[in-house]
């Protein structure tokens, strides 16, 4: 409760903006379909979830503001357990979502397909593991994600799942690995794609010392798709260095 942030990033001609201002416990009230933390909210109306956004932009200061509204088209009930000793739990809550941007700072609106899901644990990440891959995709029948990466103990998790309009997970055996492009910080990357058709980079949204967010085109099951993808570094997040670079783009208010 003591460290709560909403981060929200922006891609786009004109439109690139990213935030993440962390705010301490007066700031932040929970309530049992509301969130509010400093000025911005997340409401919960049984039907989908409005985002209200009110946020300055890092480390240029310039305003966020306006709503994302997020409706599910179907829950499922999955939980996968990732990493046992910290309780860290992965939760796709709804893998297909239509998605409402309706932002005034900057003048920008869209709509098109988005997700929703949820990392939860008792321990830090860097705790429990070395590394981690994620990509989701969307498919003809509804959405593919992979989730791979090395825990601290040294053993390895190599997950896969499609999910369907009703929000049905059935498991989706990993493809061989594909290599990508290392990032501007020299991030590997990683993703799966089926054999004798390479993985395509396609555009790079976020580089940073131990975190890469891309977009990335390949072949699962026989379909070509094109998957928002990041790759996570838990050894360079928890690098002296990094960690004293962090406030600069994650300020703290209160």
């Amino acid at each position: 409760m003591n460290h709560c942030a909403l981060n929200v990033a922006l891609y786009g001609p004109g439109a690139r903006r990213w935030s993440m201002t962390e705010r301490g416990a007066r700031h932040v009230a929970v309530e049992r379909a509301r969130f509010t933390i400093g000025p911005s909210a997340l409401h919960w109306d049984g039907d989908g979830l409005t985002i209200a956004i009110e946020e300055v932009g890092m480390p240029f200061p310039r305003r966020i503001s306006g709503t994302v509204r997020v409706r599910p088209r179907a829950l499922t009930g999955l939980h996968v357990v990732l990493n046992p000793e910290g309780g860290h739990v992965w939760a796709p809550l709804a893998p297909l979502c239509d998605v409402e941007v309706a932002l005034d700072a900057p003048t920008l609106r869209w709509s098109g397909p988005g997700y929703l899901d949820m990392n939860r644990g008792d321990a830090p990440l860097a705790e429990g593991f070395i590394d981690w891959s994620w990509s989701r995709a969307p498919t003809q029948a509804g959405a593919a994600v992979l989730y791979g990466g090395r825990r601290r103990d040294g053993s390895a998790f190599d997950l896969g799942w499609r999910f369907d309009a009703q929000g049905g997970a059935t498991a989706l055996a990993p493809p061989p690995v594909a290599a990508l492009p290392t990032s501007g910080w020299r991030i590997a990357r990683e993703t799966r794609s089926d054999a004798v058709h390479p993985a395509q980079l396609v555009e790079t949204y976020e580089d940073t010392p131990f975190y890469a967010r891309s977009l990335v085109r390949s072949r699962l099951a026989g379909e070509t798709v094109t998957a928002m993808h990041e790759s996570l570094s838990l050894d360079r997040f928890a690098n002296p260095v990094v960690q004293m670079m962090l406030p600069f783009r994650m300020p703290r208010r209160g």
